[in-house]
């Protein structure tokens, strides 16, 4: 009988990229440029340009409004490429696929236009 252990490696650890404050992989660091860039816009705003503190704020914002709409919308939780073939496909069109209808239900009275 044999009693000596047979050890495999999985690589288990290599399929996840990590999280940092519940954002997968890198996607910290588009938070941490929206927010730098943001910092940047309000300090530019407020001192060299003389807006007011509200103003200098809101636009501020959309940096970093910006930067989480990217997450949010098409990296966290999505596949590899997400957010590359929704630009394409926004882009350059279905490419060799054929082209969706607009329409799948028609009315029953609808006249069709030549």
């Amino acid at each position: 009988m044999k009693t000596e252990l047979r050890l495999t490696d999985t690589n288990a650890a290599s399929d996840s990229k990590g999280r940092t404050w519940g954002l997968e992989g890198g996607l910290f660091w588009w938070l941490v440029g929206g927010v730098g860039v943001g910092i940047t816009v309000f300090f530019v705003l407020l001192v060299m340009m003389n807006t007011s503190l509200l103003t200098a704020f809101l636009a501020a914002l959309v940096p970093v409004g910006l930067c989480l709409a990217y997450i949010f919308g098409f990296r966290q939780g999505k596949p590899p490429g997400y957010d590359r073939d929704c630009f394409e496909h926004w882009v350059s069109g279905s490419g060799f696929a054929p082209e969706v209808q607009s329409r799948l239900f028609k009315h029953p009275l609808a006249e069709d236009k030549p």
